[in-house]
């Protein structure tokens, strides 16, 4: 974007150039830095090429520029030089505030040398005992004020070049990054060679990895006709992202939908707990209940690990259990149930005599699901927790497991598990 204002008459004072104090940019920009770097906070953190490179060249191009404004020139081709710097910093990753407050502080200093310039001037024609703004004429004073003016508009300018090119490289740089960490987690998932898209991406693989499979609902809202499903559905993934870089900063890879997808968090990064909490705030920031299934495994044998969790995902579904975070250590036992073979049919043709009481069937699955909590199942139900405990007399007296006694549940759950996968 290059900005072209018409051409206005050279603003003077005492005949001179109100911009006669700014014309040794190189002098004058040395200067403006060893004051950037003592007294603007972020310049004082940056490497010295930085300091000595993009932000001398920057303040160099703004006062150029403002010499340019104040002898009323053209500034298209400065402004086309400022925008190149700021989408080279954006690739290099000169934070922007640091920018915008050299840009300020540059302003302060020559505005305050224009003015001071000029009230030297007039002590030096003889005005030496009247107030220093009653010692200028009015032409001056206008020509002062005039500048000011301009002191808004160039930063207007200044700040607007710099931060649409800024942005616009920014982005053009996440979406690069984006792209290489999407492949590389790919690749990661698809067990093949990863070294050089890491070090292109400049992440260093783990040596284990927390997979977690994930699953996000639908928000309500993108089933309500008046507003756009496809928004809100995309809204809700920006959210979790947003959260998930906040959290995990650059660990995490993932590969994610507006329905779920897989998350690899290096082992070493986060605890057990933490990961808990981690799906916590996911849960909060979806604003949906998200259910995820994790299995920890080498960095070799992810793509098993991943296909792992997304079966014990897949089964937590079946099951119809709360959403929350499940290990695969924890449900073993069920995912083993849910392998083909004789077993499993037999297994799950425990419930058989179930299939002509389909409330009966339901209330075992909402009663295992909701961890046994009689007032919980009855609540969901819309029934009377004495209708829950006649249905679970029932299944006992139907199935022969009594699923208020430990023995008969653990048959009871392991039937439903393979249920679930007989057909």
């Amino acid at each position: 974007m290059s900005v072209t204002t018409p051409r206005r008459q050279r603003l003077t004072v005492s005949g001179r150039p109100i911009s006669s104090p700014l014309k040794d940019v190189r002098s004058l920009s040395r200067q403006m830095v060893g004051h950037f770097v003592e007294t603007v906070a972020p310049c004082g953190t940056l490497p010295g090429d930085a300091i000595h490179g993009d932000i001398t060249v920057i303040t160099r191009v703004c006062l150029e520029l403002a010499v340019s404004m104040l002898d009323g020139s053209n500034i298209s081709e400065k402004t086309e030089r400022l925008e190149n710097a700021a989408a080279q910093w954006a690739r290099e990753g000169v934070p922007i505030d640091t920018v915008h407050h050299a840009i300020h502080e540059g302003f302060k200093i020559g505005f305050d040398l224009v003015v001071s310039t000029a009230l030297v001037q007039q002590r030096a024609s003889g005005s030496v005992d009247t107030e220093p703004m009653l010692a200028l004429s009015m032409a001056d004073y206008e020509s002062i004020l005039d500048g000011a003016k301009l002191v808004v508009e160039m930063l207007d300018t200044i700040t607007m070049a710099v931060s649409v090119a800024y942005v616009r490289e920014l982005r053009a740089v996440v979406s690069e990054h984006h792209t290489a960490v999407h492949t590389l987690t790919s690749a990661l998932l698809g067990g093949h060679p990863t070294s050089t898209m890491a070090r292109e991406c400049g992440i260093e693989i783990s040596d284990r990895y927390r997979v977690i499979a994930l699953a996000i609902p639908s928000h309500p809202d993108e089933s309500n006709p008046i507003l756009d499903g496809q928004v809100v559905a995309r809204r809700k993934l920006r959210r979790v992202q947003a959260e998930l870089a906040t959290r995990c900063d650059d660990t995490v890879l993932s590969l994610l939908s507006i329905d779920g997808g897989t998350l690899l968090i290096p082992a070493a990064h986060i605890t057990e707990v933490a990961l808990e909490e981690l799906i916590s705030h996911l849960s909060q920031a979806a604003r949906v209940p998200i259910t995820a299934a994790v299995v920890t495994a080498p960095t070799d044998i992810v793509p098993t690990a991943a296909d792992q969790a997304h079966q014990l995902l897949d089964m937590v579904a079946r099951l119809r259990s709360a959403p929350g975070l499940y290990h695969f250590d924890d449900l073993a036992l069920e995912y083993q149930l849910t392998r083909p073979g004789p077993a499993r049919d037999c297994v799950g043709s425990l419930l058989d005599p179930l299939d002509a009481h389909p409330e009966l069937l339901e209330t075992l699955q909402i009663h295992i699901a909701n961890n046994l909590n009689r007032q919980r199942t009855a609540r969901l139900l819309h029934v009377h927790t004495n209708t829950v405990d006649y249905r679970l007399k029932r299944i006992g007296q139907l199935t022969g497991f009594d699923p208020t006694q430990a023995s008969g549940l653990w048959h009871l759950r392991s039937a439903l598990v393979a249920r679930t996968y007989r057909r």
